[in-house]
């Protein structure tokens, strides 16, 4: 039978533009997105790999950067090569196996089914890979674990909102134990939700409740809420995050130059004082509710 080939565009870019990259291939429908660097000495550069169900056209690649770049305050320049290639299905695979590596914090180590994390003294996460949403290594996922980590406790409920592949929602529920307490997640992609309660089974938290769907006024309220998603959409939805929050709303996915509208709109809704963490250029913003 022969193998499936991925169309794949290659851009070699300044380290900073690595995320804005990433974001290009979003919004152009790439099915996941690979980095690598491999080759580039001092880490002065990162290859970001976008995959397609149908190539794009470079033209249309380089417009939507000009646009993307200009969002995130990064240079075009930046850029250094642009290609286009094809990729098997198994040599796709064989890149995440052979570079990924795991995310580790305080608590746990989140790693791919593969890895022998069996002589860590952290607790696994295993994350099957997908093309459509990544592993759950970004930085935002790092900052939220550690907000976790520090605010969740056992007997508490937890919502993530946005989970992708329920990473943050697994977390919570291995913190959680057996008490009982509620741990559930929405996404509003359905393929999302499939692979966040796939990854949720492998992980022996089979039980946290996944919806498809958006945070809502329908939605129960919850000791603990995470959204790790992009600013323009937190900020619409602060109300709802914020009033379905009883103690703690963790929020990620901003950049620290996107900072100043976090908290002012924070400010706005009477939370003028978040606690602000930083991984690269990405924050977290840790807001004390106490509703209860």
């Amino acid at each position: 039978m022969k193998k499936r080939s991925w169309p794949s565009i290659e851009i070699t870019v300044a380290h900073e533009a690595a995320d804005a990259v990433e974001t290009v291939f979003n919004e152009m429908g790439s099915t996941g997105t690979a980095y690598s660097l491999l080759g580039n000495v001092g880490y002065d550069t990162v290859v970001v790999t976008g995959y397609f169900e149908e190539a794009p056209e470079l033209r249309s690649v380089l417009e939507t950067a000009e646009r993307v770049f200009d969002e995130y305050g990064v240079d075009l320049s930046s850029i250094k090569e642009v290609h286009s290639a094809s990729v098997e299905e198994q040599d796709w695979l064989a890149e995440w196996k052979n570079y990924w590596r795991p995310t580790v914090t305080d608590r746990f180590i989140v790693a791919a089914p593969w890895m022998d994390v069996s002589d860590s003294r952290r607790e696994p996460i295993l994350i099957e890979p997908g093309m459509a949403f990544g592993t759950g290594t970004h930085e935002t996922t790092r900052l939220c674990l550690r907000a976790i980590e520090r605010n969740f406790q056992t007997g508490m409920s937890f919502f993530d909102v946005g989970t992708g592949t329920g990473v943050l929602a697994i977390a919570a529920a291995k913190i959680s134990g057996d008490s009982g307490a509620s741990v559930g997640a929405c996404d509003i992609d359905p393929e999302a939700v499939g692979i966040a309660s796939e990854n949720a089974s492998i992980n022996g938290c089979g039980w946290i409740k996944i919806e498809q769907g958006a945070i809502s006024e329908s939605t129960s309220p919850h000791d603990i809420v995470c959204a790790n998603i992009t600013l323009d959409v937190i900020l619409p939805a602060l109300p709802v995050l914020l009033g379905k929050t009883k103690r703690v709303l963790i929020l990620s996915g901003i950049l620290e130059e996107k900072r100043s509208e976090l908290t002012e709109a924070l400010t706005e809704y009477g939370y003028p004082d978040p606690i602000i963490s930083h991984d690269g250029e990405w924050i977290s913003a840790v807001v004390a509710t106490d509703r209860d």
